[in-house]
């Protein structure tokens, strides 16, 4: 049984800093979005406790060597973490499940062995993954060195937290770097489990380290610190927008920024319907919609826009809540009352300028943060729920006729992140993913599987670089050209 009581919860509290738990002043509330209820008190990280981090992650590499071990090394030590997680996915469930909006049994089975695959993965590039030797003169012997960056400064969001925490440990740690890690201060107790675990596991001391707070302070710290050498985020495109002018500030460094997205779900009459309405629903309903690659843009061709919108409007209308410590999962709660209160705010104004309510709407009647899932029609191009990323279970439905008005009507000034697109003709689907603008596109299908070689990352304002896939492996490195005459 995966079930539990919060009160009965051991919650890892303070910093995590060169392999054991530093206090600090208790100042931010973490409340479980099912319920509203405070679980813990954490401290807040300024810029001296991020200093001691990024101190400690220095002093771990120094002593350690981590960097230039026999790669293998660090191979057989992230396969360890990852056989810890696997043994732990209990306790890491049910951390993840406290205080964010994953109900226990999909983070049991989703997120803690998503989160152990992809530490497989990274570590397997550790040894595969080098320089290479380039044509020069035969007077000359040309190379290009690959090295770890040194400290790498993460920052992870609260949505997926154990998954978007691995995100950055694994392929940081596989490519030699130490890690100075900020989760979100909402939903801190996984990333501190990982930690204690990475040094069960033989990862030297100080190598991870997590220190909590918020976005203003702790990740403001961060970014602009010295002695970190580079930056990866997830967020939202506004704060990863803030990372980039604080990085401007302080120092120029590299940073990969994967951030928002509005991504169009594209449907042709030639589509599957009762299939792809189940796609559909898989693509803004998972984790009530909020997650960046969600499908909030539905698109459909005028011939079975009727016969959709009403399977959709019916799934909708299926969901029911429940609180994410339940055996049975149900749908997913908001992150806080704060966010309910933006989305439910967008969906009144998309009403208000002339949007149709198809189903929908209103938060449910139950304990806890939850908002009914809720589809829009009758929207222009201009309505605040098509050009906003809203972040929760709400999305919109637009019809067209051909082919260029569907890729106008999937065109967004702002983001690129991802896009969907169902179609039997093979011809329209290789010929219309080159004219959508989005750094990923599933055609009948939407979402992420579990294959990791598969990069992510955005278009435009959706980010800079890219996570998942050997794009990950080498962006926590860096090339260095060597010539030399013979």
């Amino acid at each position: 049984m995966l079930a539990f009581r919060p009160e009965d919860l051991t919650l890892p509290n303070g910093h995590f800093i060169g392999g054991a738990y530093v206090q600090g002043a208790p100042e931010m509330e973490v409340r479980a979005p099912s319920t509203g209820q405070v679980l813990a008190t954490v401290p807040r990280a300024d810029a001296e406790v991020v200093d001691r981090a990024v101190a400690a992650a220095r002093a771990a590499l120094k002593s350690s060597g981590w960097g230039g071990l026999r790669p293998r090394e660090r191979t057989a030590a992230l396969h360890r973490w990852a056989d810890l997680i696997e043994a732990e996915a209990t306790t890491l469930a049910r951390l993840e499940a406290v205080c964010s909006s994953r109900p226990v049994s999909h983070a049991a089975t989703g997120d803690v062995t998503i989160t152990a695959e992809q530490i497989r993965f990274f570590a397997e590039f550790a040894d595969k993954e080098g320089g290479d030797l380039v044509p020069t003169g035969d007077g000359s012997f040309g190379f290009i060195a690959s090295e770890p960056y040194g400290v790498i400064g993460a920052i992870a969001p609260w949505n997926f937290p154990i998954s978007m925490a691995g995100w950055k440990l694994a392929p940081a740690l596989a490519a030699g770097n130490a890690v100075v890690l900020k989760p979100s201060e909402m939903t801190p107790f996984t990333a501190l489990y990982m930690a204690e675990l990475s040094v069960r596991a033989g990862i030297p001391a100080g190598l991870v380290n997590v220190v909590l707070g918020d976005g203003a302070v702790t990740g403001t710290a961060i970014t602009g610190h010295p002695g970190i050498d580079k930056v990866s985020f997830t967020g939202s495109t506004r704060a990863g927008a803030a990372i980039m002018e604080n990085i401007a500030r302080t120092g120029i460094k590299p940073m990969t920024l994967e951030l928002g997205g509005k991504s169009p779900m594209v449907v042709f009459d030639d589509a599957d319907v009762e299939l792809t309405a189940q796609c559909l629903e898989n693509g803004i309903l998972p984790n009530a919609g909020q997650f960046c690659v969600a499908g909030s843009r539905i698109i459909v061709q005028r011939g079975i826009a009727d016969a959709l919108a009403a399977r959709l409007a019916d799934r909708f209308a299926r969901h029911r809540p429940a609180a994410t410590w339940e055996d049975e999962a149900g749908f997913s709660p908001i992150i806080s009352e704060g966010q309910l209160a933006r989305i439910d705010g967008i969906v009144r104004d998309a009403a208000a300028n002339g949007g149709e309510i198809l189903c929908g709407g209103a938060r449910f009647d139950h304990e806890g943060s939850f908002y009914r899932p809720t589809l829009i029609g009758g929207v222009t191009a201009q309505n605040p729920a098509v050009t906003e990323e809203i972040f929760g279970p709400v999305a919109t439905f637009q019809t067209f006729d051909s082919e260029d008005e569907a890729m106008a009507l999937a065109a967004h000034p702002t983001y690129g992140l991802c896009a969907g697109l169902f179609t039997r003709d093979l011809s329209r689907a290789l010929r219309l993913t080159r004219r959508l603008e989005a750094g990923t596109v599933w055609v009948n299908r939407y979402g992420r599987s579990r294959d990791h070689i598969l990069p992510t990352g955005g278009w435009k304002a959706s980010g800079l670089g890219k996570d998942l896939g050997r794009e990950a492996f080498a962006a926590n490195r860096r090339t260095k050209s060597v010539l030399i005459d013979l």
